[in-house]
């Protein structure tokens, strides 16, 4: 893991062979909160990185896909690299991602797609081609990752260990409640459907309350319905959760709905997000909890 002077423009050049896996790289690095550019001209590097730096901390750690689509423009690199590094409160760090010839072959095959150095012919030619042209870049590179036997999981994997800092978004769980009758959530992964537990609604002194309020989470959870649900999902959520990360999920979505997401959805979210925290990095959202009941 890096250690990072947070008064520095932190960039991240990503580079390498043509197939080699620079699309899930620059994924990667925008799960990890990073700025991210694909495929951006070099002549353009040092006023991008200047205005970059000047336009607060979010955008203190840029990643930056450079490679041959950028055409002659590719061949102004090195020096571009060169006068960055002359620039105060700048990092430079070149990732090189490559791969075998056969394994890059292979990867055009299925793709069907032609090399940038050899449309229309003959792709083993464009990958030596692109080689010989990379090999000053691959000398100064300070990661060089083999991707011909990475899955793209084990890529990411690769990138969050050797970029993420304490302060990385590398793994967040957001556990929302929504009303049903407002409508579905069209961002969530996973969906809990609480209508069938007993109803605050119909008690009047809890009617105009929510879950947020310590009589109606207090009512929700006094059932055995209820307990018996947070055993379940609880034995559930300890085996999901962790295979969501490790397949290299940025974010898991978990809903929980009732009929205006009032009462016990935003009770059950409240319950799992101060549960779920105590080992993820957690936020909770109530997406109708503010919408007054008809």
């Amino acid at each position: 893991m890096e250690n990072h002077n947070t008064d520095e423009t932190e960039l991240i050049i990503i580079t390498g062979m043509s197939g080699a896996g620079k699309t899930v790289a620059i994924q990667s690095f925008e799960d990890l909160g990073f700025f991210t550019i694909d495929n951006l001209p070099p002549a353009l590097l040092l006023t991008f990185i200047k205005l970059m730096r000047d336009s607060g901390k979010s955008m203190k750690r840029v990643a930056a896909v450079m490679d041959l689509r950028g055409g002659d423009f590719f061949d102004s690199l090195v020096d571009a690299i060169d006068n960055l590094l002359k620039e105060p409160k700048v990092s430079v760090t070149i990732l090189f991602l490559d791969a075998d010839n056969q394994t890059l072959v292979s990867r055009y095959k299925e793709s069907r797609r032609s090399h940038p150095l050899s449309p229309g012919g003959l792709v083993l030619g464009g990958i030596k081609k692109e080689r010989d042209m990379l090999m000053d870049l691959q000398g100064r590179a300070k990661y060089m990752y083999n991707t011909s036997t990475m899955k793209p999981r084990e890529l990411k994997e690769r990138i969050m260990t050797d970029f993420a800092t304490e302060t990385s978004n590398v793994f967040t769980v957001n556990v929302m409640s929504f009303g049903f009758k407002h409508g579905m959530p069209i961002d969530a992964d996973l969906v809990f459907d609480v209508r069938f537990l007993p109803n605050p609604y119909y008690i009047e002194e809890l009617n105009p309350l929510s879950g947020l309020d310590k009589p109606v989470s207090d009512y929700v959870l006094q059932w055995n319905e209820t307990q018996t649900l947070i055993a379940k999902l609880t034995d559930l959520f300890e085996f999901m959760i962790p295979q969501y990360k490790s397949e290299g999920k940025a974010q898991l979505v978990i809903a929980f709905g009732c009929t205006g997401g009032q009462h016990r959805s935003v009770t059950l979210a409240e319950y799992y997000g101060k549960l779920l925290a105590e080992n993820y990095k957690t936020i909770v959202t109530h997406r109708d909890v503010k919408t007054r009941k008809g």
